[in-house]
């Protein structure tokens, strides 16, 4: 269809009368054939035959009459979809297509008659057919390694593509009036098209279905990974809002997620090096392979070029003449040797000209240079070299090219021959895809394994350090903590063994610290007994002394003296008493009778005891309804009772004291709040206000607060305060609420 837009029948009227001229003539047929841009005469041989109104010859190449050919179209011939066009066998595995076109000029009158012939090329290595004419879709089939096409007539092979192993003659399958059959084999699909006048199609795909799916599986998993990591980083960076100190805190991965990452990182450098590495080497090696079988075969070809050369053209010394009667007869000669050897040949002179090409159709459209590279010229011109190699290209397409000189019997160079390796790029590139193919579907795997391996070795190191980690949480200095058992003698072994020793040497420890602190506290506490018993004995001796000199003087007023000394010393003695029950009651908090207390009802009776007294303000906000906390009845009275009386005394004697008792239930804790209106604690006292016998006032032993804490700690509560000057403090108590 593409060759007959040419001959246009208004075209041919026009320019018949050159066809009645030799020279003339064999250039318009050249024309004809040649000037085509599409590339279908590189796939097709292409004849013209005129004859004149009489039905003699015009000039054709042979002496093929006019009654043959038109014998052949009027009973051999038969119809194609592109009509004027039609086709005939000229054996079981061969077969041309035919075009009549029958000229008059403008009056009608009969001037000739044009026959076309073209036949399909049968070309013997698929690495004539040039890539720089790939269709792309088009010819996918016929350039692609996945398929393979054979060609039946009559029940016999014709041709095939690749090297699927097709019956010689066409297997016993029953159309059934089916354009289409599909066959199914074990490791292939076949599909057969009834393509009429007994000729049969098949098309051959290797069934794939386990590759695929595993490589579909690898694709999947790979864009997995990437989108996981993908997401990560955008929820890291809105997450941190672009903060330098809380990105840096991403990137501080757990022993678990540091393990993960080197594993997987150590898996997929090894894949891009050992990638990187046979790319490397598949490139090396096919220019390596391409320039051997290149050079084998040009040297094998350079004689018998020069063989051809010399029966169609005659040498001088930088000359090659054609010789026209040879002519065509040297060209199917060198074409000849390409389809032998599998290559294309390019015959240049001494000047660089382009003489012969197997493939003249770039040349002649201008896509190539008729003339020689310039590097390759000057490397076999003027620096004399036997053999020369070079990458050259044609727009996209990359190939080797590799040169010799071809030298007659006295030893000098009267050509030079070029083979151009059009198609090694393409395959180079197939065999880098299919090994990234099966390169990634490997990875993929060991990625898979690679992280269920670090999985598996992270979990059971994180398991033996979050073993070792509740076990250091048990750790209590006034319980008994156990060792870890570990049978494995191993780095977690050694840390096993040093945590065992350093248990043994805590409960060492802590048994002889316990021992130092009950006799230091048991110490602090007999200074502190002493101190307090000795301030009023003081007192007591000295009005006995006195009352002894009295009467030993015989003073008048000896009565009212020895009644005075009597009540000093029984205030004395009170206060004494008091002494002893207040380090009574400090000492025995830890012997508390815990149970289910109302701790607003406990409050209500506190309340009670300071209702009546008009020397003070009591402000009370409780709770409409029971709360229970697990607690001594006796403690919580003394807590609440030490808390208020140390309220009252904060205030000083020029303003009526008011203090303000909240209740408060938040969850599941209850908060009491006891504030007064005093002059607040100094700063300097904020860290002792707790401690065992500190105290800001003049009076008193300083354990009243003292002992609050430890009522409160026995209940798993909390007490704290906060204080502000001329503004008073506020005491807060926090008690766990007991389930009901």
């Amino acid at each position: 269809n593409s060759m007959l837009t040419d001959f246009r029948l208004d075209f041919l009227t026009e320019n018949f009368s050159r066809l009645k001229m030799e020279r003339p003539n064999k250039f318009l047929k050249d024309s004809l054939v040649n000037n085509n841009f599409s590339g279908y005469t590189n796939r097709y041989d292409t004849r013209i035959y005129t004859f004149d109104e009489k039905e003699a010859i015009l000039f054709n190449d042979d002496n093929t009459s006019f009654n043959q050919l038109n014998t052949i179209l009027n009973t051999q011939a038969k119809a194609t979809g592109v009509q004027g066009l039609y086709y005939y066998d000229e054996s079981f595995d061969r077969f041309s297509y035919i075009s009549k076109k029958t000229i008059n000029d403008f009056s009608g009158n009969l001037l000739g008659s044009i026959f076309i012939l073209v036949t399909p090329k049968k070309i013997k290595n698929e690495m004539l057919y040039p890539e720089l004419f790939s269709r792309g879709t088009q010819n996918a089939i016929e350039n692609s390694s996945l398929y393979a096409f054979a060609i039946y007539s009559k029940g016999k092979l014709i041709s095939s593509h690749n090297d699927y192993p097709f019956a010689t003659s066409l297997p016993d399958y029953e159309f059934s009036g089916r354009q289409y059959l599909l066959v199914h084999k074990i490791n292939h699909d076949e599909l057969w098209y009834n393509a009429g006048a007994d000729k049969k199609i098949v098309i051959v795909k290797e069934n794939r279905v386990s590759i695929e799916s595993i490589t579909l599986f690898s694709y999947l998993f790979c864009s997995f990974l990437l989108l996981t990591a993908f997401f990560w980083l955008i929820n890291v960076f809105i997450s941190s809002r672009m903060n330098p100190q809380k990105l840096r805190s991403y990137w501080q991965l757990s022993i678990r997620n540091q393990i993960h990452g080197i594993i997987i990182f150590i898996s997929a450098v090894s894949f891009i090096v050992i990638g990187i590495a046979t790319i490397i080497f598949f490139i090396s090696r096919y220019e390596s392979n391409n320039r051997e079988k290149l050079s084998r075969a040009i040297q094998i070809m350079k004689n018998q070029v020069s063989n051809s050369l010399t029966v169609g053209w005659r040498l001088t010394d930088s000359l090659m003449l054609k010789d026209n009667a040879n002519e065509q007869q040297v060209e199917k000669s060198i074409i000849n040797i390409a389809e032998i050897h599998g290559v294309d040949v390019n015959i240049y002179d001494l000047n660089g000209d382009l003489k012969l090409s197997s493939l003249p159709l770039p040349y002649v459209k201008g896509i190539v240079s008729t003339k020689m590279e310039p590097v390759a010229y000057d490397h076999l011109s003027n620096k004399l070299e036997v053999q020369y190699f070079q990458e050259e290209h044609i727009g996209n397409l990359n190939f080797i090219s590799s040169y010799v000189p071809v030298i007659d019997t006295s030893g000098n160079a009267y050509a030079y021959l070029n083979i151009p390796y059009f198609t090694s790029q393409s395959k180079l590139q197939q065999e880098i895809a299919n090994f990234l193919v099966t390169i990634i579907n490997l990875n993929a795997f060991i990625f898979l394994i690679a992280g269920i391996v670090a999985l598996f070795i992270t979990t059971r190191i994180t398991n033996s350090f979050s073993l070792i980690g509740q076990q250091m949480k048990k750790i209590n200095l006034g319980a008994i903590n156990e060792a870890i058992v570990w049978k494995r003698n191993d780095e977690i072994g050694s840390l096993v063994n040093e945590y065992n020793k350093m248990v043994g040497k805590l409960d060492e420890s802590a048994a002889l610290l316990a021992k130092n602190e009950r006799e230091g506290a048991w110490r602090e506490m007999a200074k502190q007994v002493a101190h307090e018993i000795k301030n009023p004995l003081t007192p007591m001796k000295l009005s006995m002394q006195f009352l002894q000199r009295s009467i030993e003087n015989n003073a008048p007023d000896v009565k009212e003296l020895s009644a005075s000394v009597a009540n000093t010393l029984v205030e004395q003695i009170d206060h004494l008493s008091n002494i002893a029950s207040e380090f009574s009651q400090f000492a025995n908090i830890e012997n508390a009778n815990k149970e289910l207390l109302d701790i607003t009802a406990s409050l209500q009776s506190v309340k009670l005891l300071y209702d009546g007294n008009e020397k003070l303000i009591i402000n009370w906000t409780l709770l409409p309804r029971p709360v229970m906390i697990l607690a001594d009845k006796t403690h919580i009275n003394r807590l609440f009772t030490n808390l208020i009386q140390n309220a009252l005394q904060s205030v000083g004697t020029d303003k009526m004291p008011e203090i303000t008792i909240e209740e408060s239930l938040l969850h599941n804790e209850l908060l009491i709040k006891i504030k007064d209106n005093g002059k607040g604690i100094p700063e300097d006292a904020w860290p002792k206000i707790f401690t065992p016998n500190f105290t800001t006032k003049s009076s008193g032993m300083g354990l009243g607060l003292a002992m609050s804490k430890r009522i409160v700690e026995q209940v798993n509560g909390n007490i704290w305060f906060e204080t502000a000057e001329e503004s008073g403090t506020t005491f807060f108590v926090s008690f766990p609420v007991a389930e009901s």
